[in-house]
C-alpha cells in the first residue's frame, strides 16, 4: 500500500493497493476508486465492539474495500481541516474523537473508549465516549482546522480548551480542572473548565471543531416557523 495526502486544507488521502489489500471506513466512507476493488459490508471487531459502537451513535457495520489487482481509492475530509496518518505497532493505540476516524488497513481495530473520570467525561468537551483505535496498521484520520501537535514528558501538562483535543496517544491522560477565580468564571468568557493532558505522548490539538463552528454560525441561521 502507497498514500497520499493531497489538497491542502480540503484533504483528501489517495490509496495505492496492491491485490488483496483491503481499506476500511465508515460506512460509504469512499469517495472515488478506479480499478477492480470489491466491496463489502460488515461488523468489524466481533458482535461485543460492533454493538458497542452502535450505542456510542457509530454504525454497527463498516465497509471493506478489497483490491483484486492494482487499484486506486479516495477518501475525502468531510470539513477544511487536515488527514493525518499514523503507523501503528501491535497492541499500539490511540485515543481521538469520535468523527476523527477516516479510513484504515484492516488490521486495525476500533472500540469505544469511555472517560474513566465522570468529570473529564461530562466537561472535557468531546462527551464521555470518544474512540479507540489499536493497531497493527495504519489509520488515517480527519482533524478540524489547522492541528498542532505536541510530544509530552512524562507528568508533563497541556491545558488547552474544550473541544479542541483532537487525539491522543493512549499512554496520555485527560482530565478537567475548574477555573480559578470568581471574576474568571464568570467574566473571564473562557468557560468554567480547562482541559488537562497529560504526558507521556503525542496530543493533537485542532483550531476549528464542529461544535465551536456550530457555535459561530447558529446566531445567522434563520429558524423557519
Amino acid at each position: 500500500m502507497r498514500y497520499q495526502i493531497e489538497g491542502g486544507s480540503l484533504p483528501a488521502v489517495v490509496i495505492q493497493l496492491d491485490a488483496g489489500e483491503t481499506i476500511m471506513s465508515e460506512l460509504a466512507g469512499r469517495t472515488w476508486a478506479k480499478g477492480p476493488i470489491e466491496t463489502e459490508t460488515r461488523g468489524t471487531g466481533g458482535i461485543g465492539k460492533s454493538i458497542g459502537r452502535m450505542f456510542s451513535g457509530e454504525s454497527l457495520f463498516m465497509s471493506h474495500y478489497t483490491a483484486k489487482g492494482p487499484a486506486e481509492i479516495g477518501f475525502a475530509s468531510s470539513f477544511a481541516g487536515s488527514i493525518i496518518a499514523r503507523e501503528l505497532g501491535p497492541g499500539e493505540s490511540l485515543i481521538c474523537q469520535k468523527s476523527a476516524f477516516l479510513c484504515s488497513t484492516s488490521g486495525v481495530d476500533l472500540s469505544i473508549f469511555f472517560q474513566k473520570k465522570l468529570g473529564a467525561g461530562f466537561f472535557g468537551g468531546e462527551g464521555f465516549i470518544m474512540q479507540k483505535v489499536t493497531g497493527p496498521g495504519v489509520v488515517f484520520l480527519e482533524l478540524d482546522g489547522y492541528v498542532k501537535e505536541y510530544d509530552l514528558a512524562v507528568g508533563e501538562e497541556l491545558v488547552c480548551d474544550t473541544g479542541v483535543l483532537a487525539l491522543m496517544d493512549a499512554s496520555c491522560k485527560m482530565d478537567i480542572r475548574m477555573v480559578k477565580g470568581l471574576k474568571n468564571k464568570l467574566f473571564g468568557g473562557e468557560g468554567l473548565v480547562d482541559t488537562v493532558i497529560i504526558g507521556p505522548g503525542k496530543a493533537y490539538i485542532q483550531t476549528m471543531s464542529l461544535a465551536h463552528l456550530g457555535g459561530i454560525l447558529s446566531p445567522y441561521i434563520v429558524q423557519k416557523k
